[in-house]
């Protein structure tokens, strides 16, 4: 059995009734949901938090989940999603307004190319680091994408290609500046 039936029919079985299927669902999806708000984010309590919050969402109208219009793992991403976008421009808009309350993070200096890749994508536009994500860290589809961002599939694309454009250009020039990667 493919892990993604397996997802969905534990969905089934969680709104026929069976509690015990959110546990196997927390269990199987927390960690890739986890891995996608913290890279989009680098904030691990407030990656916890949209984690715990898209599992509350997720059983409070478990009923509007439908296998039919996709997989449990791109609807659970989809809301996670949209949580994380709400909830981090609640959090611009209070830094604006009361800026001394947000300490500010202090940058490290690592050589590892992984750990330039990782910058590099997280200087990425918001618009562009999420597709990236998804697509190469999570191994989503166009499509998938596009239902979790709720943008046109094109759009995407063409995100994809304007992401992968400006990592490029940042990358070159760590390239020919440190002699790495």
């Amino acid at each position: 059995m493919k892990l993604i039936e397996r997802e969905d029919e534990l969905m089934i079985a969680y709104q026929n009734g069976d509690a015990a299927a959110l546990d196997r669902i927390y269990t199987l999806l927390k960690p890739s949901l986890y891995s996608f708000i913290f890279r989009y984010t680098r904030d691990e309590q407030f990656s916890i938090d949209i984690v715990q919050d898209s599992f509350i969402k997720l059983q409070r109208y478990k009923h509007h989940y439908n296998p039919k219009n996709g997989k449990l793992k791109s609807y659970l991403f989809q809301i996670a999603y949209r949580l994380m976008i709400t909830k981090l421009n609640r959090r611009n808009k209070w830094r604006t307004f009361l800026p001394f309350l947000f300490p500010i993070a202090a940058e490290e200096l690592h050589h590892a190319d992984r750990i330039t890749i990782r910058d590099a994508v997280a200087k990425l536009p918001e618009i562009h680091r999420a597709v990236i994500l998804l697509f190469y860290y999570h191994d989503m589809t166009h499509d998938e994408i596009a239902s979790i961002l709720g943008i046109p599939k094109g759009t995407v694309k063409s995100r994809l290609h304007r992401a992968i454009q400006l990592l490029k250009d940042e990358l070159e020039g760590d390239y020919y500046e440190n002699g790495s990667l």
